[in-house]
């Protein structure tokens, strides 16, 4: 496997870990009326790396998911991420 490929791969995974505490921390906040993670950085956590963490925080939380811009947001990076994974896998 190449460096790069496990470099972007590493990052996936920190991140999307990441979007995945922020949603469920958020979801936890939520509940208790307390202040909450902006939804930007949500998106933009989602979006850079993180549509892993993203989309199963939506799922295991059921947080966000009546937004259609989440979903919008998560698979679109899902699709670039995977992408990119792929290309540097074949290049």
């Amino acid at each position: 496997m190449k460096m790069s490929l496990i470099v972007v791969l590493a990052v996936y995974a920190a991140v999307s870990v990441a979007a995945l505490i922020a949603y469920g921390a958020d979801k936890w906040k939520a509940k208790r009326g307390k202040w909450r993670i902006p939804e930007k950085v949500l998106l933009l956590l989602s979006f850079f790396g993180g549509a892993v963490g993203g989309l199963s925080g939506m799922l295991l939380f059921r947080h966000k998911t009546r937004h259609w811009y989440f979903w919008f947001v998560n698979i679109v990076g899902l699709a670039w991420q995977a992408g990119l994974a792929v290309w540097l896998a074949v290049a």
